[in-house]
């Protein structure tokens, strides 16, 4: 019952937080770009050229340095974070990330940015959770099942979706559908959508119109408009990826890139200003079939340019927005081609561009039983949800053989975390290779004669010695068998020192690696035992590491979280 009514409280409240939010955009877009309203291409008609131009790239950089100056580990905090911190810290969450991350992906859609608010409410939403459970002394249980009631009611309140908002929860974030956690974030998810219902209306996202029934002789075209999202979607990820990449690579400093990002949006938002923002007049107008074949194709190819450089580039927000937008442009452009190859079935484009809006989404997101229900939430017509589930279904199949995971996983994979194992996995991704390892270990001077390598040797730790440089940076490591190797070779010279017998170039530890990617490392070398350094670009040596110490702290945690999870502690 006590969970129960913390789930309305945090309904209500994301609720609350994603209204303040959507004003929060308002407020920053008329400051800058002259008026609060969704209708971003009439606002765009009354700005002249060096405003359209240079607000987003004058934007960007403030929320560059905001980032810098503000967020955990620079940078913006999204929907892998809150995934992050279910499968690494058992839900728990940085205080700065939340009110942090709305702040930057507000700002970020007020000038302009090419990305959406969704994900922002749906991080906020985890964060307030995540905060209440942490003020209670929750469990880990417990503090998901909040976590999860403000994901469910941050989807639910952003798009009038409730049953949607709970099974994202569920799918996306939780990761389980087990009856304990289902009930409070159902009831959040109908809290938030009450609230939000109670300020804007009961209106969904999109003001779908009548469209026609599909027609089952369709079902093979929306199979392979399902083929294409999946293309759209893996070049969405793939380009977002090496965007980022290429950033960093670029020498250009953190908080400069996303000013880079944004004058490359004003540049074509002279000539597309649909692409600004969140793009939901844009997604209207595809889904009322407004636009002629040339225009969505554009908007296809620009939005998709724009959307990856935002995101690559270090502005905040999401990307449920402009995946639907990329389907809705996407669907628009097959149904207008299709209608004209097969005129005797009727075929109508915005149903093409609603299937299309699914197709993408799913694929991106890794969500699609919860994209479908928000296709049939948004539109209550049952036939094209049917299309839908089937172009959702070809879509995420394709994107997931090829690309092997959403782009919430591909965000995580590039920060060494994968939270597709189970909970031993996540237990391991939680402990650090410096509460593990000892200091105790045998460390020689590269210089050091043979003499004194005899006379260490036996008595250090696991048999081996590290050898360091003046500095204390590791240079590599000494055992028998190199002690053996060198006498041999190098019986013919004066002075044999440590530099002429030590392995080079041995695999090693960061401090701050996790237990998870220990056995990694430790799994592909032939030692038991392995070198720790501070970090990768100093190579200070702080220690070691045995795989048996790696083993007896995983299976005390384990004892400990299984206690836990039958409430015994």
């Amino acid at each position: 019952m006590i969970l129960l009514l913390l789930a309305v409280i945090v309904g209500a409240a994301v609720g609350g937080g994603a209204i303040l939010f959507r004003e929060l955009i308002d407020f920053v877009q008329s400051l800058f770009l002259g008026g609060g309203s969704e209708q971003v291409t009439i606002l765009a008609a009354g700005l002249p050229w060096w405003q359209l131009l240079f607000v987003p790239a004058g934007g960007g950089i403030l929320i560059g340095l905001f980032i810098h100056f503000v967020m955990p580990e620079r940078r913006p905090h999204g929907v892998a974070d809150v995934i992050e911190a279910v499968y690494r810290r058992d839900g728990r969450m940085p205080v700065v990330a939340g009110p942090g991350a709305a702040l930057a992906s507000a700002g970020s859609i007020g000038v302009g940015a090419s990305v959406g608010r969704e994900g922002p409410v749906v991080h906020l939403g985890a964060f307030f959770g995540a905060y209440l459970a942490e003020k209670l002394h929750f469990n880990r249980l417990m503090t998901l099942t909040l976590l999860g009631c403000g994901v469910a009611s941050g989807i639910a309140a952003s798009f009038n979706a409730p049953l949607a908002g709970v099974i994202f929860a569920l799918e996306v974030v939780i990761g389980h559908y087990a009856l304990s956690a289902f009930a409070p974030i159902v009831v959040a998810g109908v809290t938030g959508t009450i609230v939000s219902r109670l300020y804007f209306g009961d209106f969904p996202a999109f003001i779908v119109p009548p469209h026609a029934y599909a027609s089952f002789l369709e079902f093979p075209i929306f199979a392979l408009l399902g083929v294409f999202a999946a293309l759209v979607a893996i070049s969405f990820i793939r380009g977002t990826s090496a965007i980022t990449a290429l950033g960093e690579k670029s020498g250009l400093p953190g908080w400069l890139r996303p000013g880079v990002a944004g004058l490359l949006v004003g540049s074509i938002a002279l000539f597309l200003p649909q692409i600004l923002g969140v793009g939901y007049e844009a997604t209207d107008a595809a889904l009322k079939g407004l636009y002629p074949l040339w225009l969505l194709l554009a908007l296809l190819i620009f939005k998709l340019i724009a959307t990856m450089a935002c995101i690559g580039l270090g502005f905040g927000g999401g990307v449920f927005s402009p995946s639907l937008f990329l389907g809705a442009m996407l669907g628009g452009v097959f149904g207008l081609i299709t209608a004209d190859i097969f005129p005797g079935l009727e075929i109508v484009a915005g149903s093409h561009s609603l299937v299309g809006m699914g197709a993408v989404a799913a694929a991106v997101l890794g969500a699609p039983i919860s994209t479908i229900l928000i296709i049939f939430e948004l539109t209550g017509n049952y036939p094209l949800t049917v299309a839908t589930m089937v172009a959702v279904g070809v879509s995420t199949i394709i994107t997931q053989r090829v690309q092997a995971g959403s782009f919430f996983l591909c965000q995580l994979k590039a920060r060494g975390i994968d939270p597709t194992g189970g909970r031993e996995d996540q237990l391991l991704g939680q402990i650090k290779v410096c509460q593990v390892m000892v200091e105790d270990l045998g460390r020689v001077g590269i210089m050091a004669p043979l003499e004194k390598i005899r006379e260490l040797l036996p008595g250090a730790p696991f048999e081996t010695l590290y050898v360091v440089d003046d500095g204390n940076r590791l240079v590599g490591t000494l055992g028998y068998r190199d002690l053996a190797r060198g006498v041999t070779e190098m019986s013919d010279k004066d002075y044999v020192s440590a530099k002429d017998m030590l392995h080079q170039n041995p695999q090693f530890l960061e401090a701050d690696d996790d237990l998870s990617q220990a056995m990694e490392v430790l799994k592909s070398s032939d030692k038991a035992h392995l070198p720790v350094v501070a970090d990768r670009e100093n190579m200070e040596l702080i220690g070691c590491v045995h795989i048996r110490d790696v083993m007896a702290v995983f299976a005390q945690t384990l004892r400990q979280a299984r206690a836990e999870e039958r409430g015994e502690s």
